[in-house]
């Protein structure tokens, strides 16, 4: 029984709601198929699912303030361009650590804050015609950082036309392909 407890407290027994599922549940936004903004991106002939961001900031503030970290993630979206859906960050204790994500139409932006050591790990993805690259500087300005280090990927470039169209198709087949691994990847 203390497993399940365990399990409660962590909001992940499915035979019982949690608050967070409450929470979850109570401000999910349904978005018809004609409202979705995460269309696939083509630029310069190359297709793609969306432009993901992995940054970093560094000798940053105000790590451990909620509403200060939501502000943020809704400027973020807004000067972005992108749909918001909902927010959902956790504090902890005792360091004041704050996680969580802001769940777009688009996609993502999370964050984890280590507010003793001035250290942020932002991921924000988007697709369609958002432009996820203006949140670096709203990130940098609202936490003061000292240094910010941004890492672009452009998710999904490695499929090829034919699978993108496939997967366009209901009756799209079920294929198993191996990876195939990127200069950058192979390098890391």
């Amino acid at each position: 029984m203390a497993y399940n407890d365990t399990l409660f407290q962590l909001g992940m027994d499915l035979t019982r709601s949690s608050p967070a599922q409450k929470e979850d549940i109570g401000d999910t936004s349904r978005v018809t198929h004609e409202d979705r903004k995460d269309f696939f991106i083509e630029r310069d002939g190359v297709r793609y699912a969306g432009n993901h961001l992995l940054i970093d900031v560094f000798g940053a503030q105000r790590l451990d303030d909620l509403k200060h970290i939501e502000r943020t993630l809704k400027r973020c979206v807004e000067v972005a361009g992108a749909t918001l859906l909902h927010i959902h960050l956790h504090h902890f204790t005792p360091n004041g650590g704050v996680s969580g994500v802001a769940v777009l139409s688009e996609s993502h932006i999370s964050i984890h804050s280590w507010p003793e050591a001035n250290y942020a790990a932002l991921d924000v993805f988007m697709c369609g015609e958002s432009k996820p690259e203006l949140c670096v500087e709203i990130l940098r300005q609202e936490f003061g950082a000292r240094d910010v280090v941004v890492k672009p990927f452009k998710r999904g470039e490695e499929l090829d036309r034919l699978e993108w169209n496939a997967a366009a198709t209901k009756t799209a087949p079920v294929r198993l392909k191996a990876v195939k691994q990127t200069k950058k990847a192979k390098a890391a």
